[in-house]
């Protein structure tokens, strides 16, 4: 089994390029989509409340959302209550399609947690930040909370050294699939 790291700076293209790398055919862990999962869930709904003293209602996302903004040490508190599960299902996921030939994984902090050594390769998804945080807003996100979770994050010319490949995703969708298509057919 070769596992396949798939990582970026924020709004970079990671989701975009792991479901065409994957095509629906290949299994791919999505950390993202783990961390979505996790907000529906009941328990974390009242873990995170409890934590950050907050309603439990419908809008905790964006109660989070105001607590990063205003005070940038609760980002580092919700990742120590997310990456442990995050790491978890990971596991499962390895475990579950352990006879598979290739498992693609997208996770946004890849090179900050230090997970490297997980993986047979990694790809860094890359683009210039004007282009991302344009992408970041018209997503419906805040050009704050943009800074703060850039900031957070290692700069691309840190991760890079990490990185086997580096595909340059700043024109369309068109482009960045042909140069991710002949990858992967160095692994098939």
């Amino acid at each position: 089994m070769k596992k396949i790291g798939i990582t970026g700076s924020l709004a970079s293209g990671k989701s975009t390029a792991s479901k065409i790398l994957s095509s629906n055919k290949r299994p791919l862990f999505s950390a993202d989509e783990v961390v979505r999962k996790l907000y529906a869930k009941n328990y974390f709904k009242k873990l995170i409340s409890k934590k950050f003293k907050l309603r439990n209602s419908p809008t905790i996302k964006s109660q989070i959302r105001e607590k990063i903004l205003a005070k940038k040490i609760n980002l580092k508190k919700l990742e120590s209550i997310i990456h442990p599960y995050v790491r978890k299902e990971m596991r499962k996921f390895i475990n579950e399609n352990k006879k598979k030939q290739i498992l693609f994984f997208e996770i946004p902090l890849l090179i900050e947690s230090n997970l490297m050594k997980n993986f047979d390769k990694i790809i860094f998804i890359r683009s210039r930040k004007s282009i991302r945080l344009k992408r970041f807003l018209k997503k419906g996100g805040d050009k704050n909370l943009f800074n703060i979770m850039n900031k957070k994050q290692y700069s691309d010319i840190k991760k890079i050294k990490f990185c086997d490949l580096i595909v340059v995703n700043e024109k369309d969708k068109r482009i960045l699939k042909k140069k991710l298509l002949d990858i992967i057919k160095k692994y098939e």
